[in-house]
């Protein structure tokens, strides 16, 4: 019996050795890790040089959702309904089958266009293909990339595991999931990426009516955007459409309107490839008020700092294994007495 206890003994002191074993090579790893691993924090990434993406001007919208239809013609995607009769296409808000909406803003008597009091305006609502994407830096199967010449953000269906990771984390709420589907997809605008082998750009800035949504390199558009932002309310100018940066002239004399003096996704968000102007406030049209500093960005560099190193794997090993050695419960803690009967 004594043998058999002192053989127990052995056992429990080898267990708690290897316990304070784990603890401190656990403590110095953690420690090694915060020493020599510096944290991999990284800057917002930048627009591509030769991006591509959109102009978009509220003051030259006249309403009409001629770029709504001919991007559900271009994507191959079914209407959907909000009234009872259901004569025509009428969605409400961007989805998994609808990648371009025009939204109204309304105040008072809507009398006069462009009018933050008393007046009506209108935003279009689609992808703004981020600079540094949050839906590409969710994602964990690499379904959402981003194209380092164009800079478009794309969707493969094949990649994608359905986990919404992208829905939840673009600020613009644009990502939508097909929920009506067994094998939903995700679905959003890719600049009619699909239609430049036959010669084609975005369906939105191609039938645009009167340019207020004008197609072609990112560089260009905000030149373009900074010009009329120069221009003195009501003067005369000339307004391109189609693509800025390509193609036959489609241009025409217009008006200039009364813009508020910024040219929404030059910064926000550290930059987008799609931009806007317009007469009335931002956040009144349903653009949200975003920091210069992408959440991407940020995100990365927590995750980098927690994890360089093995630091964060070693630190929770190192709390497990704490937590495991105060829960076990060794013989000879036992009272004295106990062990001396058991000795007996």
């Amino acid at each position: 019996m004594a043998t058999e206890l002192a053989d127990k003994r052995t056992d429990d002191n080898s267990r708690r050795h290897f316990l304070k074993g784990c603890v401190g090579v656990a403590g110095a790893a953690v420690v090694a890790g915060t020493v020599n691993t510096p944290a991999s924090a990284r800057d917002t990434y930048e627009r591509p040089p030769e991006a591509l993406g959109l102009l978009y001007d509220g003051t030259l919208c006249i309403g009409c959702k001629a770029c709504v239809a001919a991007c559900k013609r271009a994507n191959d995607n079914p209407p959907e309904f909000s009234t009872t009769d259901q004569l025509w296409d009428t969605p409400l808000d961007t989805s998994g089958y609808t990648f371009n909406i025009i939204k109204m803003y309304r105040s008072g008597t809507m009398a006069s266009k462009d009018d933050e009091t008393n007046g009506y305006a209108f935003m279009k609502t689609s992808c703004m293909h981020c600079a540094d994407p949050s839906c590409v830096s969710a994602c964990p199967v690499t379904a959402m990339t981003k194209d380092p010449k164009t800079g478009i953000v794309a969707y493969d269906a094949e990649a994608c595991v359905g986990c919404r990771y992208c829905v939840v984390a673009c600020p613009f709420g644009i990502p939508k999931y097909q929920y009506d589907s067994p094998t939903g997809k995700i679905g959003k605008c890719e600049l009619c990426r699909h239609r430049y082998k036959d010669g084609h750009y975005s369906a939105c800035a191609e039938v645009c009516p009167t340019g207020a949504t004008l197609y072609g390199r990112t560089s260009d558009l905000l030149s373009e955007a900074k010009r009329r932002l120069a221009l003195a309310p009501g003067s005369l100018t000339t307004y391109p459409r189609g693509n800025l940066s390509g193609g036959p002239d489609q241009s025409y004399q217009g008006y200039v309107g009364k813009y508020k003096q910024h040219v929404y996704g030059e910064t926000e968000y550290g930059g987008t490839q799609v931009l806007k102007l317009s007469a009335v406030d931002f956040e009144k049209v349903g653009m949200p008020y975003l920091p210069p500093k992408s959440s991407a960005s940020t995100s990365e560099t927590i995750q980098h700092t927690l994890y360089g190193g093995l630091l964060m794997p070693f630190a929770v090993l190192g709390a497990m294994t704490y937590v495991a050695k105060r829960n076990v419960h060794h013989e000879d803690d036992a009272p004295t007495d106990e062990r001396r009967k058991e000795g007996s």
